[in-house]
């Protein structure tokens, strides 16, 4: 067997490569509890995390490689109550890739870091003979504070309430547009959560679960929880918001937008009396956040159409859309 590009797609071949070979050698408690960031016990719970960002191309309508690795490392820690503090940051650069070029990328990256009060406290740099890397790959990892105890995927119960902070695909598509020459106004969704995540906790709701949904979109998270937590999950399709350009690129290309990464969209479980209050803070973020299904007696995810027929969710299958961050 040899590894092939659907393997980094955030879908089922994912799952499996993670469940069959990493955890079966790196099997610690901590790992496999399968969340954004680990929670480790010192003289305070902290959140730690890393990424790897390959995006092609580095510079897409609303942001680049630089934002997305800010971004992407912040929300992991974000989603676990954690408030990003310190960052490490390596490079490989290829060969060849111009300094002005990099320079933007890391002047993004600086801009990010200052919204959120993070900073980059080490780093490495390793430069490659051309064609070995693709311009420029980054790895960031984070360290936050918890300020929110008791996130976990496996925390849902029947009856809580599932809302997402805005409308699904963005990022997606837009990787997808440009890679393709497609010509479109839509931006990525690319940002830091902290503040909505912020406003959540600070508003005193008990906050079950929080994911982004970025490889493999919110199919991935809803069927990640499903399996985390032994539950079920309904969705409904008219509470879904997706954009004219998003859905218009989906039918071009064949793509379902629930499939689809987001990089400054997440998904949220809080218990059912609280989600009226956790849909009026989120609106103050974006008018499209709002309550999308419940969590149900079950196994699967379940779509629920606007005329009341259902169709079962599964986790991307195949060669998605790779290189998307």
């Amino acid at each position: 067997m040899k590894i092939t590009l659907s393997y980094g797609g955030g879908g089922e071949e994912t799952n499996k490569l993670i469940n069959n070979l990493f955890y079966k050698y790196f099997d610690n408690e901590i790992l496999k509890k399968s969340e954004d960031a680990a929670v480790i016990e010192t003289d305070k719970k902290i959140a730690f995390t890393t990424d790897s960002f390959t995006v092609s191309p580095i510079f897409f309508n609303g942001g680049n490689i630089g934002k997305l690795a800010i971004a992407g490392t912040c929300n992991d820690l974000a989603m676990m109550g954690a408030k990003p503090k310190y960052l490490s940051c390596g490079f490989m650069i290829e060969e060849g890739l111009e300094y002005s070029t990099l320079e933007e990328i890391v002047k993004t990256m600086s801009n990010e870091l200052k919204k959120v009060g993070a900073k980059i406290v080490c780093g490495d740099t390793k430069v490659v003979p051309a064609g070995s890397v693709d311009k420029i790959f980054i790895n960031t990892s984070g360290i936050g504070e918890i300020v929110k105890n008791g996130i976990s995927a496996s925390n849902l119960e029947v009856g809580d309430k599932i809302l997402i902070s805005g409308d699904i695909g963005r990022h997606g598509a837009v990787i997808l547009a440009k890679r393709y020459g497609v010509d479109t106004n839509l931006n990525s969704d690319c940002k830091i959560l902290w503040e909505e995540v912020n406003a959540l906790i600070d508003s005193g709701i008990e906050i079950k679960a929080m994911r982004d949904a970025t490889r493999g979109g919110v199919s991935a998270v809803l069927n990640e929880w499903v399996k985390s937590s032994n539950i079920g999950i309904e969705i409904k399709e008219e509470s879904i918001k997706i954009s004219d350009e998003v859905l218009g690129l989906c039918e071009i290309f064949g793509f379902e937008a629930l499939d689809l990464a987001n990089e400054g969209t997440f998904v949220v479980a809080v218990k059912s009396e609280d989600a009226k209050k956790a849909e009026e803070i989120l609106k103050k973020f974006n008018e499209n956040a709002g309550v999308i299904g419940e969590v149900v007696e079950g196994n699967r995810v379940i779509l629920i159409s606007p005329w009341n027929t259902k169709r079962v969710i599964e986790l991307p299958k195949g060669e998605l859309l790779p290189r998307i961050c």
